[in-house]
């Protein structure tokens, strides 16, 4: 009945019903490829973005942390994924399709189908090692400006 529940109240989320129409578009006519095109990681930080709606429903209408951790997680990788550069990127993006791998997620979480519970719960140790690591890289690249900054001036 929880379950049932869960499955009720997300599919009358506007924004569940937006996310899977997002998919279709984003994962299956290669949107999401296309707008990581736009030079200077833009389109890749705006797809990300996009994105991140994913998290809000894994943390507000399904309220999982552990499924939180593993969209982020397929989120960020996403995002490095379409910033490794020469267009090499792109086209891996195309074959990556995270909205799709997120949405499934969602579902599979709700419906508590046990080979996605599992994934979610052993993606939660590799999403918060990528969330440390980020989090340690942006720290670097502030004090590596700093410095230079201030050897600079």
């Amino acid at each position: 009945m929880n379950r049932e529940l869960a499955r009720v109240r997300l599919d009358n989320n506007r924004v569940y019903r937006y996310l899977r129409r997002l998919t279709r578009v984003m994962d299956d006519y290669y949107l999401d490829a296309a707008v990581g095109l736009i030079p200077g990681g833009i389109g890749d930080a705006a797809t990300t973005l996009v994105s991140l709606a994913f998290v809000y429903v894994g943390a507000v209408v399904v309220r999982s942390p552990a499924l939180c951790v593993a969209l982020l997680n397929n989120t960020i990788r996403d995002l490095l994924i379409g910033l490794i550069p020469f267009y090499i990127g792109d086209v891996l993006d195309v074959f990556h399709r995270s909205n799709r791998q997120n949405l499934r997620l969602i579902d599979g979480y709700v419906d508590g189908d046990a080979e996605v519970v599992r994934q979610v719960h052993s993606r939660v140790w590799q999403g918060v090692a990528v969330i440390v690591v980020m989090l340690a890289a942006i720290v670097g690249l502030v004090w590596f400006t700093a410095r230079v900054l201030s050897a600079l001036f």
